[in-house]
Order: C-alpha cells, then sequence, then structure tokens
C-alpha cells in the first residue's frame, strides 16, 4: 500500500458516519442495491442492512452487494427486529413512504442518528415496516409519477442528511469507534492478507505510520508454514 493510498483511506475512515444507516427492505434489483449502496459509500456511511426476498433474485442481489468493498452490507431476514435493534439504540428510523402523516425529507433532523429505511422496487414499504417505524418522509413531486425510482429517492433524501451534517461538522473528525477504525483500515489497505488472517484465525498486524505492516510474528510463523514444503511430499 502506497503512501497516498493509506492517506486516502485514512481520509475515508475519518469521514464515516456511524449513527447514519440505510435499510434495503425487500430491495432486490442488482443495479438498484448497487446504486444505493454507491451513494451510501458517496455521503460516507459505513453500514447498510439489506432484507432480501427469499427467491431467486436473492442470489443476484447478493452478488451486487458483494461487489461493494467500501461499505459494508449486513444480510438480515426481515425488517422488524433491525428496526426494533436500531430504535433500542436511539436511532430515529425514517422510511421513505407515501402517506397521511408523512412529512417533506428536508424538514427532518438528520444530524440525530438516523435510518433510512426503503421499500420494495414494486410495492414500496409494507404495512408492518410502516407501522413500525418513527416517521415517513417523502419528496415532493412535481409531475405526474407518485415517487422517484428507489436508488434516486435514495441518493435525493442521503444528500440532504450529509449536507446537514456537513453544515454541523460531522466530517470534521473520526466518529468510528478506535478498534473498529483500526480493524477497518487494516481490512481496506491489505485485504489480501486480511483474508488470511480471517482464515487462519490470526489477530491483524499493526500497520506503521505509512500504512505499512509492522513485523508479527503470528503472520509471520503463518506464511511459512504457508510457503515451506510439504515434508510428506
Amino acid at each position: 500500500m502506497t503512501p497516498e493510498r493509506y492517506r486516502r483511506i485514512c481520509d475515508t475512515l475519518d469521514r464515516r458516519q456511524p449513527d447514519l444507516t440505510v435499510i434495503m427492505d425487500g430491495v432486490h434489483k442488482p443495479h438498484n442495491i448497487a446504486a444505493i449502496v454507491r451513494t451510501c459509500d458517496a455521503v460516507g456511511i459505513l453500514d447498510v442492512h439489506a432484507i432480501l426476498p427469499n427467491n431467486r433474485a436473492r442470489m443476484a442481489a447478493g452478488t451486487a452487494m458483494g461487489s461493494q468493498r467500501w461499505v459494508q452490507v449486513h444480510k438480515r431476514d426481515e425488517s422488524s427486529s433491525v428496526i426494533r435493534e436500531l430504535q433500542g439504540q436511539g436511532v430515529q428510523v425514517l422510511a421513505a413512504h407515501l402517506s397521511d402523516t408523512a412529512v417533506p425529507y428536508r424538514e427532518v433532523d438528520y444530524t440525530r442518528p438516523t435510518a433510512l429505511l426503503l421499500g420494495t422496487e414494486k410495492f414500496g414499504v409494507s404495512d408492518e415496516a410502516a407501522a413500525a417505524v418513527d416517521q415517513h418522509v417523502v419528496i415532493p413531486m412535481m409531475g405526474m409519477v407518485e415517487s422517484f425510482n428507489v436508488s434516486v429517492a435514495a441518493a435525493i433524501i442521503l444528500a440532504e442528511a450529509c449536507e446537514q451534517r456537513r453544515a454541523k461538522g460531522f466530517y470534521d473528525q473520526p466518529r468510528i469507534d478506535p478498534a473498529r477504525y483500526q480493524d477497518l483500515l487494516f481490512r481496506w489497505g491489505h485485504q489480501k492478507i486480511a483474508r488470511l488472517c480471517d482464515a487462519e484465525g490470526v489477530p491483524y498486524p499493526v500497520l506503521d505510520d505509512e500504512g505499512q505492516v509492522k513485523d508479527s510474528a503470528a503472520l509471520t510463523a503463518l506464511l511459512r508454514q504457508r510457503h515451506s514444503p510439504d515434508p510428506e511430499v
């Protein structure tokens, strides 16, 4: 890893927002998933929760999520437990959902810990999820259609969240727990070594001030074992 890449990774981690997330509740088209995750990366989101339909679309959608390296996508079985879990952590859960109680998306305070829930492409937010969230938000429409494409809606709302947080200085200092910061720094900077350590249960080595791997006895022993001739051959 070059010093320039190391600094870029550190700068990106410094701007990550651990208390801003997205719940994709049944979004299953790969291009929509990829677009939403790309937007999440752009506004500094670290974690995304995905509830996938239990059908043939699940594999295609999972492939789209697996291609995203900079945002951690957590596959979940159903939305209610995710909503309750986040609410229990003090997170306001907002659903992009047209209803009698919905408010324009710009009227929400996104500097609070926030999760944005997005429903399926065809049917939108389910009745169960709509009843469980804290607030419904809408994007005012000026044409004949009632809503934007789900990935476009995500981008519009998250851009507002990003702007509010930027204005309050949320991107000016690291906000991730230090232990997780170091874990992600190593994973992002030394992907192959991280996979090897994960497979063998070896702790990640410490990095120096330029992002290079310091000497690790456990890692050195593992690499020697991997490259030594098989005595039985």
